[in-house]
């Protein structure tokens, strides 16, 4: 898919959640004249393939060489969860690709905000601990995936909950020791990308962003730790929303992915 479909949005989810994430999302993009483009960041549901490490800003360098290798030199971006820190972090690395940025549900490593009520009432603290604590996750959760990637899903996305079918869809696809292997490794590179994103605070990116919460997720604070990394930075929630609002108000959260889009338009 090329710009010569409408100019390409390429999309990052994160985890653990797979491509199906945007399933509402793609057909209202491509109606409203944009040509999504869904990609997988290694591990997060799909093979690991050639990737060698989970550091943020060596994905980014990943996905700029594999878009570049499909023609794609300048989209926009629309990054979920894991997926917004790599495509902020790409676009800190590619300003001239990059002409819009929509992050969703993500506080980038090492970004000191507090999420407000009453998505700090819901949205998991007991995650990130545990998957970067060695060893442990290893033996505690194979045999066990419904339980692990169950609980995080059904709490993160607050009392609105998931598609049954969907939430089935996105255990099945992390039952395998690469998907653990590398979901721990997205959590574990904590170190590396603190450091990358101190060095962005340092000097924010230019491009025009648009964060969107969920008020029964992180909320205001995507948008609120998202004002120091970018100098152009549009907030706004989702009201009945956890942590996939693309999922659970996919009208509402498209209307506002396509109003920015367009108001930035191509040129820019």
């Amino acid at each position: 898919m090329t710009a010569s479909n409408g100019w390409p949005v390429v999309l990052l989810h994160g985890w653990p959640v797979t491509e199906r994430h945007w399933d509402s999302l793609l057909p209202l993009l491509s109606g409203s004249g944009f040509a999504p483009v869904p990609v997988a960041l290694p591990g997060l549901g799909t093979p690991v393939g050639s990737a060698t490490g989970f550091r943020k800003s060596d994905l980014a360098d990943h996905l700029i060489d594999e878009l570049s290798n499909r023609g794609l030199t300048r989209f926009s971006l629309v990054g979920h969860d894991w997926g917004g820190t790599v495509a902020l972090l790409l676009a800190a690395a590619m300003p001239q690709a990059v002409n819009a940025l929509v992050i969703e549900e993500e506080i980038l490593p090492g970004i000191d905000v507090d999420i407000p009520a009453p998505g700090a009432d819901y949205y998991p603290t007991w995650h990130g601990p545990f998957n970067r604590t060695p060893g442990l996750a290893e033996q505690l959760v194979p045999g066990r995936e419904d339980a692990y990637y169950g609980t995080f899903l059904r709490q993160s996305a607050g009392p609105a909950g998931l598609d049954p079918d969907t939430l089935r869809s996105y255990i099945d696809a992390y039952t395998t020791a690469d998907a653990l292997e590398a979901g721990l490794g997205y959590y574990r590179a904590r170190a590396d990308d603190i450091t990358d994103v101190r060095r962005l605070q340092a000097k924010p990116i230019h491009t025009p962003v648009l964060a969107l919460g969920g008020r029964y997720a992180m909320g205001t604070a995507v948008a609120d730790g998202l004002r120091t990394l970018s100098t152009q930075v549009t907030g706004l929630v989702l009201e009945q929303s956890g942590h996939y609002p693309a999922e659970q108000e996919p009208e509402p959260a498209a209307e506002a992915i396509v109003d920015f889009l367009s108001q930035i338009g191509s040129g820019s």
